[in-house]
């Protein structure tokens, strides 16, 4: 950085800022994506302790270690909290969206800073309040909230009377307002900012997926904030939005939770299908495929989004009509879905492929991704989800597309860009010792779940039949792999930094071409010292 800078900053007492400051003050969006990416860490380590205790509970019959059932829906309703408000979100949006992001569009920072350093501060707020929910009294027996991450009513009314489900709203009120500002950011940002000539039909997918996933937070977040606040109110106020004796419709609330459930899973996954566009671009050594195409099945997946939440339902008792209507708009979906899949493909197709470690996680996702969307096409059904709703096979389908969709986009965008943010290589070998273990891992803990769902299991019951105890033992092991798989990923990190072996401006030669590879890596602090505007 030039010394007028430099003096100027000083001048007005600008000087970077250093120590614990630089981070609990930043407005330098690097320095935010980071913290994002370490928070998203430790809360999937919060997160995945609780799956694994679950999966030890059923690995056999019999109640082994959760003397209560509700403590057993504590542990589910908490992990699929945290795995989705403070592991995917802050990981994909929050984490590579500031790094990569303002560097993708030639832009000197995110358009509000300090909103920026507001978004990710509310994070670690929100997820003390809902880790404080689980050792406070939640229904009269036990403490903490055991609803599922759902949190239906009249469950989580009359069902969860103490203080536990209130911490747990207004844990995702503030994880809802962290998203809102962190959407309003990145909208202005890409509309407003991008270098001269970057038009919208130039700029990279990953840019073209958050831009697509921060309108799905803005549209869809009010409306759970809308939903958790009735909630709130009939829990402490008297209202009765949800009670039937009072006039109101425990259905209501799934509707509103579903209009912003449906629109959230495409917020999770969008921002993964932009990373694996990047990766499988670079390795393939080709421009992708069909971009119009991809971009604009983004956008199509965002508005089919909106309107199909009703899939969730089938057993409410809606009409047939309305049961027809959400069988063929969530038919739609596979369209602009297929279209991405295959382009992928297509990006490949005599392309001359390099299998390195973000190669891996990127294949790993698109093989992976297919399995959820068809079970996903099946369970579009109503006849189908009717048998199977609320079984083990709707949690396989989900961890498809989430644990083995958005977690390897998440994966692959961490191997892909760890050069470029921190300026060291690691070590390909465990990099892809890490993935097969991921892999072989999360294959194994989640296909089998298929078949008991297909035999009836249920979901969010601690105990099950003997007939059940096989398949269960199977998905148990799995987790143990995938858990020796992330030891494997926190040693490949710890080797890195201890090995400082430099990157390089470009780790992964000509195909990396977009704006972000053509910086110094690691970037510096800030790119321009004159913001650069569009004419």
């Amino acid at each position: 950085m030039d010394a007028t800078v430099s003096t100027h900053d000083a001048h007005h007492g600008h000087d970077h800022p250093t120590g614990w400051r630089r981070y609990l003050f930043s407005t330098n969006h690097k320095d935010i994506g980071t913290m994002y990416l370490v928070f998203s860490m430790v809360a999937g380590v919060i997160g995945g302790a609780l799956s694994i205790a679950m999966r030890l509970e059923l690995q056999d019959p019999g109640m082994q270690f959760f003397a209560d059932p509700h403590l057993f829906n504590v542990f589910v309703t908490a992990h699929g909290l945290i795995m989705v408000f403070f592991m995917i979100m802050p990981a994909l949006i929050g984490g590579f969206g500031n790094w990569i992001v303002p560097l993708m569009i030639g832009a000197p920072d995110m358009a509000f800073p300090r909103m920026n350093n507001i978004s990710f501060w509310l994070l670690p707020a929100s997820l003390s309040l809902l880790v404080i929910s689980l050792f406070v009294e939640g229904e009269p027996s036990a403490a903490g909230v055991g609803t599922g991450w759902t949190v239906y009513a009249p469950l989580s009314t009359t069902g969860n009377p103490g203080p536990a489900v209130d911490f747990g709203i207004l844990s995702l009120h503030l994880a809802g307002a962290s998203s809102i500002l962190g959407a309003i950011n990145f909208i202005t940002t890409i509309l407003n900012m991008r270098a001269p000539g970057m038009t919208l039909h130039k700029m990279p997918l990953f840019v073209w997926s958050i831009l697509v996933t921060a309108f799905l937070l803005l549209l869809a977040l009010p409306v759970l904030a809308g939903a958790i606040t009735m909630l709130l109110t009939d829990r402490n106020f008297g209202t009765t939005f949800f009670t039937p004796s009072g006039g109101g419709d425990p259905l209501l609330f799934q509707h509103l939770f579903w209009f912003f459930g449906h629109p959230e899973v495409y917020i999770l996954i969008l921002p993964a299908f932009g990373v694996i566009s990047q990766v499988v671009s670079t390795f393939a050594r080709k421009p992708v495929f069909g971009y119009l195409g991809m971009a604009y099945a983004m956008v199509a997946i965002g508005f089919i989004g909106f309107i199909v939440w009703a899939h969730h339902m089938y057993v409410v008792g809606l009409s047939t009509g309305a049961q027809a209507y959400f069988v063929a708009a969530t038919m739609v979906i596979a369209v602009p879905t297929g279209i991405k899949i295959f382009s992928w493909i297509a990006t490949m197709w005599g392309g001359s492929i390099e299998f390195r470690t973000p190669m891996l996680w990127a294949l790993g996702f698109i093989f992976l991704f297919v399995i959820g969307g068809v079970t996903g096409v099946v369970l579009a059904n109503a006849s189908a989800d009717r048998l199977m709703h609320d079984t083990y096979y709707v949690v396989a389908h989900f961890h498809y597309t989430m644990s083995l969709g958005a977690t390897f986009g998440i994966f692959a965008g961490w191997y892909y860009w760890f050069p470029k943010i921190t300026g060291y290589l690691y070590s390909e070998a465990l990099g892809k010792l890490h993935f097969w273990l991921s892999f072989i891992g999360a294959n194994v803990i989640f296909f089998p779940q298929h078949f008991l769902g297909a035999s009836g299991m249920p979901r969010r019951i601690a105990d099950y039949p003997d007939a059940f105890s096989g398949w269960n033992f199977v998905s148990s092991i799995g987790s143990y792999i995938f858990l020796a798989g992330l030891v494997v990923f926190f040693f490949t990190i710890y080797r890195a930094f201890a090995a400082k072996q430099a990157a390089g401006n470009n780790p992964w030669g000509p195909g990396a071409t977009t704006l972000e590879w053509t910086l110094p890596s690691p970037p510096p602090f800030h790119q321009f010292e004159v913001l650069p505007r569009i004419k």
